[in-house]
């Protein structure tokens, strides 16, 4: 009975009571949880004052930026036998289970089944009134509303959790900005024809018709000439955010794209051309870029839209508005980065219902392929099903057979800017592959492969941290000072130019830290190829997975099964997995090779790519490393570099040229005796050669003249 009331009083307090009263914590019964989690459901940001002399500044940490492992992962069947035992109808989509929504009053309905809840994550969104949350949170509404004998719950339970005063004052700033850029940008109806052609010439978009641009609502921003693309969302359509593109030519007359959006990135959920489509359309295509959204609704006329952050990422959040479609084509550019992304996102959207466009030399990007004067219809019509079977023909596999040898480069991967003869050797980065990283203990592995995946993650390439052996805070520290090539604890007054970049790189780090159980990080890391498009993955390292193992069973064979279970992640996921794994112990002095990995039978077999950090012990210095490539499955070249590392940015990179040698340590020191005992029979030696050396030269002059003259006439 008791129950019922508090249940029924925290309904109310919910609905009536005002933000400023919902922002404090009373609560501490598991029955009121309710107003705990949905109250403060998002913790978007602690907030702490440090004062340290004379300045002070407000650190902020975004819960975007870790990924922590559920406590019970949920799964579709858990999901709908929920919602069965609550008796709520569903369908069964291609990625979402359409419930009504409980937030809106049941006479006012437009739809239905308005509630989208993501069969993967269990997250979600009711497109009626925008509202979002976890599983965890439905869950929490469903019972309060049933409790309380309600027919919905009002929206404002979900949307208003508490905001500090930073955020709503950066939030309303963002949200000035975006109409500032907009107000200040001109529709290119307005424009003089002569401008309106000088900046399609520029952008490259000549054959885009100024019907077209007005259609999907583009404008131009004089003062940096760049296109701007509005984000309308919402129920009322209102204007969310824009995305600024500028254009810059290169010396070999190809042109590169710049974008900035507002909001930042991290905030910016949209899919451009969306407020365009009918609710009765049911096929679109989705592309990569703005610029092909507007060429296939010009060329094609079908409904088109575009991914806010191009093949990079697929945003789960956005699935929800992708639901209405029977079929999906994704026609996302003309290369093969964009084709795996492609594969990648069908599985996301369902592969049944999916469609794919072949890159090649006859079907590049949308945009590319209007301005080459190609029938986009034609193209569309060729698009193949995402769907495949198990065992498949050359005859299916030609064409990307064929796309992978006029592609060689993009095939190689993502090149690393900081370690040119990595790409030498390795020629790239890429996707599926599982990557075995040893070195001697203290020779610098993890400051080494900060960098290795820092510089990847600078290029676009979705990276995740799995670091057990050193905390987050310490290894972001580390990254940072990498980033920013200089020691910020010098130059504070400049943390927050480089905190600001860093924060916008594609970066997550994972909450674990000791001995963790391998299924839970495996969990975790499926978790976040899912929810950010992870494409890299480093685990530092694996001895820290083999503790929470069942001490019974050999430690060789709980090592294979866990190398195993990585590479079949690393395959199923499309996703670099770089394993550190510590070496067995080997004699100072002595290199380690591949058999020196502990457990190298499992890891060598496994691996695509095994990496070893070398270091020679030296009298003078620390050590002078070497970075040595002793497996390479993609074309099998191997070899070795010197690396020089640099103290003052934690950086490693290629010696300077006639740098003077530095003595070896020996590789065993004994006493004082010892030594000089050692260094007077080196001495002797010496002086033994000399000495044989000085008769050698004197005996030609001793031998007979008939042996000098045959010595004379075998010279000339």
């Amino acid at each position: 009975m008791w129950r019922s009331w508090l249940l029924k009083g925290t309904t109310c307090l919910l609905q009536v009571a005002a933000p400023r009263l919902l922002h404090q914590r009373h609560f501490s019964s598991l029955s009121v949880r309710l107003s705990v989690r949905l109250l403060h459901r998002t913790p978007c940001a602690l907030h702490l004052r440090v004062n340290a002399q004379s300045w002070s500044r407000a650190f902020k940490k975004d819960a975007k930026s870790t990924v922590e492992f559920p406590t019970s992962p949920i799964t579709v069947t858990d999901i709908k036998q929920y919602l069965r035992s609550k008796e709520i109808p569903f369908h069964d989509g291609y990625s979402c289970l359409h419930i009504p929504s409980i937030f809106v009053d049941p006479s006012t309905r437009r739809d239905s089944f308005s509630l989208f809840v993501d069969k993967t994550t269990g997250q979600f969104l009711c497109k009626d009134t925008q509202v979002e949350g976890s599983w965890e949170d439905l869950q929490d509404c469903l019972e309060v509303m049933q409790s309380g004998e309600q027919d919905s719950l009002s929206p404002h339970v979900l949307l208003g959790y508490p905001e500090s005063l930073e955020e709503q004052e950066e939030r309303e700033r963002e949200l000035r900005e975006v109409q500032r850029i907009w107000s200040s940008s001109a529709p290119f109806a307005d424009l003089p024809e002569d401008e309106v052609q000088l900046i399609k010439a520029m952008f490259q978009i000549t054959k885009i018709s100024n019907v077209t641009l007005k259609k999907f609502g583009v404008r131009l921003f004089k003062p940096t000439r760049s296109l701007v693309f509005p984000w309308f969302g919402g129920p009322d359509s209102s204007l969310k955010g824009v995305k600024l593109l500028s254009a810059q030519n290169t010396d070999n007359g190809r042109v590169i794209y710049n974008e900035a959006t507002v909001p930042k990135s991290n905030s910016y959920h949209n899919l451009f051309g969306l407020h365009l489509v009918g609710r009765m359309d049911s096929e679109v295509v989705l592309t990569g870029h703005e610029l092909d959204a507007l060429a296939v609704s010009q060329a094609a006329g079908l409904p088109s839209v575009a991914l806010p952050r191009g093949v990079s990422c697929l945003p789960p959040i956005l699935l929800p508005y992708l639901e209405q479609f029977k079929r999906v084509t994704l026609w996302l550019g003309g290369d093969v980065l964009s084709w795996e992304a492609s594969k990648i996102f069908s599985r996301k959207l369902g592969l049944k219902r999916c469609m794919l466009v072949r890159p090649g030399e006859y079907r590049p990007c949308p945009a590319e392929a209007l301005a080459q004067g190609k029938n986009l219809s034609h193209v569309l019509k060729t698009s193949i099903p995402a769907a495949h079977k198990s065992i498949v023909s050359f005859k299916q596999l030609r064409e990307d057979v064929y796309g992978e040898l006029i592609n060689t480069d993009q095939v190689a991967g993502v090149k690393w800017t900081r370690f040119l003869e990595l790409n030498r050797i390795l020629k790239g980065h890429r996707k599926g592959e599982l990557t075995v990283f040893t070195g001697p203990t203290g020779s610098g592995k993890t400051t080494f492969i900060s960098e290795y995946a820092l510089d990847l993650c600078m290029q676009g390439v979705n990276t995740l941290w799995g670091s057990f052996e050193i905390n987050n805070v310490r290894l972001a520290k580390i990254m940072l000072t990498q980033f920013a090539m200089q020691r910020l604890e010098e130059n504070l007054e400049q943390y927050d130019f480089w905190a600001d970049k860093f924060e916008e790189l594609p970066l997550y780090f994972m909450t674990f830290h000791g001995q963790q159980n391998i299924k839970a990080v495996l969990d975790t890391m499926q978790h976040a190829v899912y929810m950010y498009d992870i494409n890299h993955i480093v685990i530092d390292n694996l001895q820290f997975m083999m503790g929470q193992e069942n001490l019974s069973v050999d430690k060789f064979a709980v090592q294979d099964h866990i190398i195993g279970a990585f590479r079949k992640f690393a395959t199923n996921s499309s996703c670099h997995v770089t394993l550190i794994i510590h070496p067995r112990k080997e004699e100072d002095g002595r290199e380690l090779q591949m058999a020196s990995i502990f457990g190298s039978a499992k890891a060598s077999q496994e691996a695509d790519n095994v990496v070893i950090l070398q270091e020679k012990k030296l009298v003078t210095a620390p050590g002078r490393r070497s970075l040595q490539v002793t497996k390479n499955r993609f074309d099998g070249d191997v070899g070795i570099f010197p690396l020089d590392f640099i103290k003052s940015s934690l950086t490693f990179s290629s010696p300077v040229k006639g740098k003077l040698k530095l003595k070896k340590v020996p590789p065993k020191a004994g006493n004082e005796e010892e030594e000089v005992e050692a260094a007077v029979k080196k001495a002797e030696v010496k002086k033994e050669r000399a000495t044989k050396t000085t008769k050698t030269t004197k005996t030609p002059n001793t031998k007979t003249p008939a042996a000098g003259g045959e010595s004379t006439k075998k010279s000339q």
